[in-house]
């Protein structure tokens, strides 16, 4: 194989797939990428961790013998990386290595075959449709705050799509980690009818969020079954990712949405979080519990730690029913609230003990449930 690319295009295409590739493998050949040289000029690149796999097509500036071969990609992407820019690069091999040449820089890698590197199966994928990228970076971006970390419950370690049929036919996006909910819905795009219910794991989803930031005023087409998820993004040479989806059951998350919370309190989000960041700052690790005091037009806020004192703020608020008092964990709050991108947030709340629904308006496509902690 011996092709020649331009360091931008190279650097590019690194940076995207190399991020899939962990750096610490007990299997030698996942920590490589599969570069093929073909006919038409183009040269696919390829990086899998056995879950994710990710595929991209580059244009070389020329292409003399084609062929495959596999090569350390943390390497060759930090070689891209200090090459200078405008440079056009060389990659040739012979004798089990890569020769890559730029300017006056020479590096011969180590190599690996390529019928040794592991391909994920797709199958098929029956369900297809297409979303615009800016409303699927809206959906994760909405929802992804709120997987859980914990590996026991690895069936909240993604973000849960589903369609159903309610005033309307709709897709959504769901993420809870048992303390918060995020809820994102959208109409149901068409192809998606009978769509199986998946979960698209955590690195998956994290993956998908960095291609999408390239290509925000395209569509992204996306193809699944009940076991894997493709996603393509930029057309016939853009970047293509394929993940296995978590094997497991979603919890009926609907179940938790309250629907009688009949207190409404209405307040600017932005303020609202600066002061539990405030307030927040003397709460020990272990609490992290910021107390809300509903009043007539104002909230209190409150936090008292043992080792750091005591701390409260007043903000002003649109709020008439009984007051009472409530507590949250400040990093959730401000998390929930850093997603309502407007000049009003409304909490509908019930009581001290019960889950309080948090929402821009009725009318908006993010709905988020916070439980409350004690204080």
């Amino acid at each position: 194989m011996k092709a020649t690319i331009e360091r931008a295009t190279l650097l590019r295409c690194l940076s995207h797939v190399q991020s899939v590739v962990e750096r610490r493998n007990t299997i030698p050949i996942l920590s490589n990428v599969l570069i093929e040289a073909g006919d038409s000029g183009t040269v696919r690149v390829m990086a899998t961790d056995l879950d994710l796999q990710v595929i991209e097509n580059m244009a070389a500036a020329s292409v003399e013998d084609t062929g495959a071969i596999t090569v350390s990609a943390h390497l060759l992407f930090d070689i891209a990386r200090k090459l200078p820019d405008g440079s056009q690069v060389s990659l040739e091999t012979m004798d089990n290595r890569m020769e890559v040449k730029a300017g006056r820089s020479r590096f011969k890698l180590p190599t690996l075959p390529r019928d040794d590197f592991p391909v994920i199966v797709e199958g098929d994928l029956p369900t297809s449709f297409e979303l615009p990228a800016k409303t699927l970076a809206e959906m994760v971006d909405r929802t992804r705050f709120a997987i859980s970390t914990e590996e026991t419950r690895y069936y909240l370690n993604g973000i849960f799509l589903h369609v159903s049929d309610e005033d309307k036919p709709v897709l959504k996006a769901a993420a809870t980690d048992g303390h918060r909910l995020a809820r994102f819905t959208l109409d149901r795009p068409e192809g998606a009818e009978g769509m199986p219910d998946v979960i698209v794991p955590r690195k998956a989803v994290a993956e998908l969020r960095k291609l999408l930031d390239e290509s925000l005023d395209t569509n992204v087409q996306i193809d699944l079954s009940a076991s894997k998820i493709r996603f393509t993004l930029g057309g016939e040479n853009g970047v293509v990712l394929t993940s296995k989806l978590i094997d497991g059951t979603f919890p009926d998350y609907s179940r938790v949405i309250p629907t009688g919370n009949d207190k409404l309190l209405k307040l600017d989000p932005k303020s609202l979080y600066a002061g539990v960041d405030r307030v927040a700052t003397i709460a020990t690790e272990k609490t992290r519990a910021v107390k809300m005091g509903l009043d007539n037009d104002k909230v209190t806020l409150s936090v008292t730690s043992p080792d750091n004192g005591t701390a409260s703020e007043e903000v002003a608020a649109d709020y008439s029913a009984d007051g009472f008092e409530i507590g949250f964990n400040a990093n959730y709050l401000k998390d929930i609230l850093s997603q309502i991108d407007s000049d009003t947030v409304e909490l509908h709340l019930a009581d001290a003990g019960a889950p309080t629904l948090i929402r821009k308006d009725e009318k908006s496509p993010s709905l988020y449930v916070l439980m409350p902690m004690r204080v």
